[in-house]
């Protein structure tokens, strides 16, 4: 009887056990694709870019009051004048890569990826920011000049890569006198001084405050934030400013670094960015 009783323990056991499992199994195979990163640095941000009205509203204000200027100086342009220009910064300006960021939190990464980047760039998978095409097409149709600058490194075909994702999406001009690709450098004020001294510039885009000068690449959160009050005056006017909670210089002033590893001392560095004010109820 003893033995039997004990069978009969060890059975229902087992198959408590197997039941269990089977339980287990069946619930993580029905949690959705990406469920082991909730807690992914990238989400809120990412979220914003895939979903916020507010994102895309921003782009429509940046591109009308880059509109705006252009008209401006359309209205009072001299006979003899230097001719008009824009000159424009390209990822996450007029380029948005959603899709890569979405890719990267689905492989759980929470950082920026050179190796994943340089693989998607060739992928042709880029949409125009909104508000950029029209934008870019008003300026052809009244001979105002746009100039891409971008700073990109994917080895020999970089320039060749640039050109076709700017093709891809319509953009007007594009082209080797249109676009300069910077693999060496990330500062772009030689190019823009160039640009200035056979026209004048109307307006530089940018999503980074290192696209418009070069004394913003700075690693002191404080001394970048002191320099952008310097020139407060220039915003929405010389310097047209979008949205980009992902990557930028504002990531070298935390890090040091503009595509800082993935480690859980940059995650703590993240957090103290994120609570550097913040409420204590204590």
């Amino acid at each position: 009887m003893v033995l039997v009783r004990n069978f009969r323990r060890n059975f229902v056991l087992l198959s408590f056990i197997a039941l269990a499992s089977q339980m287990v199994a069946q619930n993580a195979q029905s949690q959705p694709a990406g469920s082991e990163n909730l807690r992914n640095n990238l989400v809120y941000a990412v979220a914003w870019k895939q979903t916020a009205a507010e994102h895309r509203a921003l782009f429509y204000q940046g591109f009308s009051l880059a509109r705006m200027r252009v008209e401006s100086a359309l209205a009072r342009r001299e006979p003899g004048a230097k001719p008009l220009a824009i000159v424009s910064d390209v990822d996450e300006t007029l380029l948005l890569a959603n899709d890569y960021w979405g890719y990267l939190i689905n492989q759980g990464q929470d950082f920026f990826d050179d190796a994943s980047w340089d693989r998607w760039v060739p992928e042709n998978r880029f949409t125009a920011s909104p508000g950029a095409l029209e934008f870019l097409r008003f300026c052809a149709a009244n001979r105002v000049e746009v100039f891409y600058v971008t700073n990109r490194d994917q080895g020999e075909e970089t320039f060749e890569l640039a050109l076709a994702n700017l093709q891809a999406v319509g953009f007007p001009n594009v082209d080797e006198e249109h676009l300069t690709v910077l693999r060496a450098s990330s500062s772009k004020e030689i190019v823009q001084q160039r640009i200035a001294q056979e026209y004048e510039v109307v307006a530089f885009l940018g999503d980074n405050l290192n696209d418009f000068a070069r004394k913003y690449y700075s690693t002191d959160v404080e001394a970048r934030l002191e320099l952008m009050e310097a020139d407060r005056d220039l915003y929405g006017r010389n310097y047209i400013l979008f949205p980009n909670p992902t990557d930028g210089h504002w990531i070298r002033a935390i890090f040091g670094d503009s595509e800082p590893p993935p480690s859980d001392d940059n995650r703590q560095k993240f957090l103290e960015a994120a609570t550097r004010s913040a409420w204590d109820p204590r």
